[in-house]
């Protein structure tokens, strides 16, 4: 069945996971992807960390359900043939430092000529302006500078901590990917195309900010502080394992207590309210703990989730697949790569009722569509023959 979004066409210039991710979203609700790679190497990520048959998994959690032409971006025959690519497609998708889509001759201005309506969109790390907008940056840099590290910082001394996970990667993916649709969106009510510029740095920031920033978006001088939020988000021992909890409202929190054997509790000053609670997190969430150390993890959630306070296990790497909820709900997938061999990976986590994103085709390999791209834009057999004698495509 078809996706929400066949029939739209991307050519996707990116590399590493932001603009990739991006798009394999798309090209999972039904867009065509073509993911043009340079000859030879083509995206790094393909080699970076766990791999098999010449292909690593975080390259093939962010580029399935595309195609790949292997392209020489800096042969003006390359360019022509992307110039090809565009003329078919809605969107290009391009994360090149700022200045290196110029130099090539590909920036949003010589595009728009080849396709007036385009969408074209610009992921960089700083944004396009400022000190530091030339320079070269990934995940670390941008958690440092957006105030995450700050705010996963060691409560005791302060230093900052890195989130393990390529966060700001992934949360500007899902940016990018609704970006787009919703710019394919105003083009259908006749807004034309736009040049959609996306800074990893801003992205960061807005998602920090909502809890993160709390006591730096009123600006009055009357405002008390209050702890950050962050300070709840944490993990709590038990007598086998680990559990989280979240009790928010009062009804959570004095059902934390009942379940805890700490009753006496509901009616101190410090935990009664909402209001309260959030000016003493450190002494609610240590009684808490104190308790939590006495039951084993199957103990503590029971009897937290009997009396409706939010929470689970802390679930292991190698045991998630396995978790009942995550079966329940049909989470993960395996499937089959023609060079890596089975694979277990995330469905498309939003389910449409009448028409189904999925996952379309394995990550493809290196120019695995070069042939059959270059035939659908009219370049005749002997000219692609001629095109991979000199290089300028693999």
């Amino acid at each position: 069945m078809a996706g929400p979004l066949e029939g739209y066409r991307i050519v996707d210039l990116t590399a590493y996971v932001t603009g990739p991710l991006a798009t394999m979203i798309l090209a999972d609700q039904g867009a065509e992807v073509i993911k043009v790679e340079p000859p030879g190497l083509g995206d790094v990520w393909r080699y970076m960390g766990t791999a098999r048959g010449g292909m690593s998994a975080m390259f093939a959690s962010c580029n399935r359900s595309k195609r790949s032409i292997a392209l020489n971006l800096k042969d003006p025959r390359g360019r022509e043939i992307l110039e090809l690519l565009v003329g078919r497609a809605d969107v290009l998708v391009q994360n090149f430092r700022p200045g290196v889509v110029e130099r090539l001759g590909i920036d949003e201005a010589r595009m728009r000529e080849v396709k007036s309506d385009l969408i074209y969109v610009s992921i960089t790390a700083f944004g396009h302006e400022g000190p530091y907008a030339k320079r070269p940056a990934f995940e670390p840099i941008v958690q440092a500078m957006s105030g995450i590290a700050s705010v996963q910082g060691d409560p005791g001394t302060g230093a900052p901590h890195l989130v393990k996970q390529a966060l700001c990667d992934k949360l500007t993916s899902q940016l990018v990917a609704q970006s787009i649709t919703a710019a394919l969106l105003a083009r259908e009510r006749g807004a034309g195309g736009q040049h959609l510029r996306v800074a990893m740095l801003d992205a960061a920031i807005a998602f920090l900010w909502l809890d993160g920033m709390a006591n730096y978006t009123i600006l009055e001088d009357d405002v008390p502080l209050h702890p950050p939020a962050s300070l709840a988000l944490r993990t709590f021992s038990t007598l086998d394992g680990h559990i989280t909890f979240a009790p928010i409202t009062d009804a959570q929190a004095h059902g934390a207590f009942r379940a805890l054997g700490r009753e006496d509790l509901i009616d101190d000053p410090r935990f009664a309210h909402v209001e309260a609670r959030s000016r003493h997190p450190n002494e609610f969430l240590g009684v808490c703990s104190d308790e939590l150390q006495k039951l084993t993890t199957d103990q503590a959630v029971d009897r937290l989730a009997a009396e409706q306070v939010p929470c689970g296990p802390v679930v292991a790497l190698e045991e998630l697949h396995l978790h009942p909820q995550v079966l329940a709900n049909g989470t993960l997938a395996e499937t089959e790569h023609p060079t890596m061999g089975r694979l277990r990976e995330p469905r498309p986590p939003v389910r449409f009722e009448a028409t189904p994103a999925e996952i379309r085709s394995p990550a493809p390999a290196l120019g695995q569509h070069t042939d059959e791209v270059l035939a659908e834009c009219g370049v005749a057999q002997l000219e692609i023959e001629d095109l991979r004698e000199k290089g300028v495509v693999e």
